[in-house]
């Protein structure tokens, strides 16, 4: 025995599918979410089957991009294997043995299979850590939600600690300014270059009804171009993937990148909401609006890489765990302009 606390860090994310035969029921997974589609049963059941079939013909031809499924799983692993090492050198090994389970929310491995790992390992304590810097009822309080329904089941006891999300964690936004930095001089220099800064959109309704996710997105972009101090940077935050006929919350990217072909302006694309490569980084805005840029008169298309491992953004995820353990309830910092984002929405998404 070591007399060390066994702390499981939980890796949340959405998941995808890892080989073609996987795409329908991820689809169906997906929007028989109460969180996406807000119906009740048995009327969103049906209409996620037929929404899921539908697309998914489409859905394998965009994972055929990617060799037959999504590389979200083998890259969180390794984010997960980053973070243990990180935190085997801090001060704190001494006192704690971490370990990193992953819990994807629609499709394996998902909660349920996470939970049961956690327990057979022994955890002492568990912290759950969203890879959404950005919280969202969509995501977080979802992936919450979905956690603590498989924990009870699994019968675990151990204390849980939550980090709710962190727009402006400093490893985080200097990750990200470090990457943008050389993207901006292969676009030809900040004089001549935009900064899109590209986040998956919602509906606008979800924000109207509280949600913070969009104003965090916002206040990530802003720490950012501080972090840069570029004087007179050229950016914009725009929002991709939109799907369905509700209004969504723009300005669209698409139509973001054909303004700047318009006004001859090089682009810097900036994956802002998400932290590993995926179908909506590497074929949306990699393939599809790569070519809509050369088609939109785009002098030059650059897209900065998801943060991933790089070490600032490991080490900010290890001071989460580290101030998530040595406090009690949900670890969040603050507000963001405009909309709470407050312990109060991210316990309501795991009571």
């Amino acid at each position: 025995m070591t007399g060390r606390r066994k702390v499981a860090i939980v890796l949340m994310n959405l998941g995808g599918p890892d080989k073609p035969e996987a795409v329908q029921p991820f689809l169906f997974n997906l929007f028989n979410d109460p969180a996406i589609i807000r119906i009740p049963n048995p009327f969103r059941f049906l209409l996620a089957k037929l929404i899921s079939k539908r697309r998914a013909p489409i859905a394998r031809e965009i994972y055929a991009e990617l060799g037959g499924g999504s590389p979200l799983v083998p890259l969180t692993e390794a984010q997960g294997r980053a973070l243990e090492e990180v935190l085997a050198g801090q001060g704190a090994a001494g006192e704690i043995e971490a370990k990193t389970f992953l819990a994807m929310r629609y499709w394996h491995p998902f909660s349920d299979e996470a939970a049961a790992k956690v327990k057979a390992w022994g955890a002492d304590e568990i912290v759950l850590l969203p890879l959404y810097p950005h919280y969202s009822t969509t995501t977080t309080e979802s992936s919450f939600k979905d956690w603590m329904r498989a924990a009870k089941e699994a019968g675990l006891k151990a204390p849980v600690h939550v980090v709710c999300c962190y727009p402006t964690e400093p490893g985080f936004i200097s990750s990200y300014a470090g990457l943008i930095r050389p993207a901006l001089e292969e676009a030809g220099g900040p004089e001549k270059a935009r900064v899109l800064f590209s986040a998956h959109g919602l509906p606008k309704k979800v924000i109207e009804d509280g949600d913070p996710y969009q104003a965090q997105v916002e206040q990530s972009c802003a720490a950012i171009v501080e972090e840069l101090a570029i004087p007179g940077l050229d950016c914009q935050t725009c929002y991709q993937s939109r799907v369905g006929p509700l209004e969504w919350i723009g300005p669209a990217t698409d139509k973001e990148i054909e303004r700047a072909g318009a006004e001859g302006k090089a682009l810097v694309v900036v994956p802002i909401a998400f932290v590993s490569e995926h179908s909506e980084t590497l074929v949306e805005l990699d393939i599809e609006y790569g070519k809509l840029a050369r088609e939109s008169g785009v002098p030059a298309y650059v897209r900065v890489a998801a943060v991933g491992t790089e070490r600032g953004f490991i080490d900010g995820l290890a001071r989460l765990v580290l101030e998530s353990l040595a406090s009690t309830g949900v670890l969040c910092p603050g507000d963001a302009p405009g909309h709470v984002c407050t312990a109060d929405r991210a316990i309501a998404g795991i009571s």
